[in-house]
């Protein structure tokens, strides 16, 4: 197994990043684009994810293998049964294959669409024989996963007379939503989003269009924590807008606590982060609307020294790996005490950590670097660091130039 072992020699006290297009706008108006081909976009992910969204979007027939990417599974799900004559097989990796899909399928067949499962009822692989799809509401329980929302809301402006969908139970993840209703929007798409109800009206065609995709939010957050454990470290992000579409920029606010300054010029989009002082000893967060920033805040506080109390996380159980239990997993091995329930984590103080430990990654991107600023604060090894190809594949080399320094073996 590869693993990366971890050095830390302070290099720059000031640094420029530009981190890689949003993965989460990238698969967006990747459907929107297969939908509209007039729609062009700039700054498209170079992640794994968007990839393989990418290849399997060029497909009508056959085997489509998604790997590891869940936004293209659930995505492709939704695309595939609307487009006539399509035949296709869907599967991706084994955890691919333990990760539910049920809820979206159950309301696809309720449009009308042909889905059968290939092996276990409810996860993939799946086999879709698309169709035009006429049916314009549908209802959809909401604490689960946005993305299955999201899949059905890209979906519902090629129907012929589009789609309401009616939210069931506690809604996660409403900035996703947001997102994709704003995307849509942006493309010149009308659709609103009130209490538990989406309308997306139909469109047969878009203005012609040419979308800059930001850079990505969750992403940056590994920035924040980097900057939260130096002592003396300036970060300046390139490509960021104040008032961005995704719900990750809500991590200026809350690292805001954890003695991180966030300043922006609008001049050209960018975003500097400088250390001030903090004199919290404990953080107190429900992320139900920002979840795959938990693993970044959980870390950071731990090379803090303070304790945290993380709620909203029900999502992070069928993820690349059950992140819960990864986070206590591996967190305690570095000296950490944590309790966790289904959708909470609550961490303790430490004032050790633990050196020379290797950090297990569960072949999920956001566990490798999410525990990777800890090399500020002790050795530490991370095993399969390519891992972070997934959603941002130039990560270990951006850390090179803060000094954090990356000895591959075998």
């Amino acid at each position: 197994m590869t693993k990366a072992i971890l050095s830390y020699q302070p290099k720059n006290k000031e640094v420029v990043i530009t981190i890689p297009g949003s993965k989460s706008e990238s698969n967006r108006l990747l459907i929107l684009q297969a939908l509209y081909p007039n729609l062009k976009i700039k700054n498209l992910s170079k992640s794994d994810d968007t990839i393989s969204l990418s290849k399997g979007l060029k497909n009508k027939k056959g085997l489509v293998d998604i790997h590891h990417a869940g936004t293209a599974m659930r995505f492709l799900t939704a695309y595939f049964a609307s487009v006539q004559g399509a035949e296709i097989t869907l599967t991706g990796s084994k955890r691919m294959q333990e990760r539910p899909i049920k809820i979206l399928v159950d309301a696809l067949k309720n449009l009308g669409a042909e889905i059968e499962y290939e092996k276990e009822e409810g996860y993939p692989p799946i086999t879709i024989k698309g169709k035009q799809l006429k049916v314009a509401e549908v209802n959809l329980k909401a604490n689960i996963s946005s993305q299955y929302i999201s899949a059905l809301m890209l979906l519902a402006p090629s129907l012929p007379d589009g789609l309401t969908v009616i939210l069931e139970g506690e809604i996660t993840s409403v900035p996703y939503i947001n997102m994709t209703l704003d995307l849509l929007k942006l493309v010149g798409i009308n659709g609103n989003f009130k209490k538990n109800k989406i309308k997306i009206e139909a469109a047969n065609n878009i203005p012609n269009r040419t979308i800059t995709v930001e850079s990505d939010w969750s992403s940056a957050s590994y920035f924040y924590s980097l900057v939260a454990l130096a002592n003396n470290l300036k970060v300046t992000l390139k490509n960021f807008n104040k008032n961005s579409l995704q719900g990750d920029s809500e991590v200026a606010s809350i690292y805001r606590k954890l003695g991180v300054k966030t300043v922006y010029n609008l001049a050209d989009n960018s975003l500097q982060l400088s250390k001030t002082t903090t004199n919290i000893d404990s953080l107190q967060l429900n992320l139900n609307k920002t979840p795959d920033i938990a693993q970044t805040i959980a870390a950071t506080c731990f090379g803090l020294g303070i304790s945290c109390d993380l709620k909203g996380l029900k999502t992070l159980k069928i993820k690349e790996t059950d992140r819960l239990l990864a986070l206590k997993t591996e967190l305690e091995k570095l000296g950490a005490t944590v309790k966790i329930t289904s959708d909470s984590l609550r961490l303790n103080a430490s004032g050790k950590i633990i050196s020379d430990i290797e950090i297990d990654t569960y072949q999920d991107h956001r566990m490798a670097m999410a525990f990777a600023p800890l090399a500020l604060k002790t050795s530490i090894v991370i095993k399969q660091p390519n891992v972070v190809s997934k959603s941002y594949t130039s990560y270990w080399e951006d850390l090179k130039k803060i000094g954090i320094f990356s000895q591959i073996k075998s």
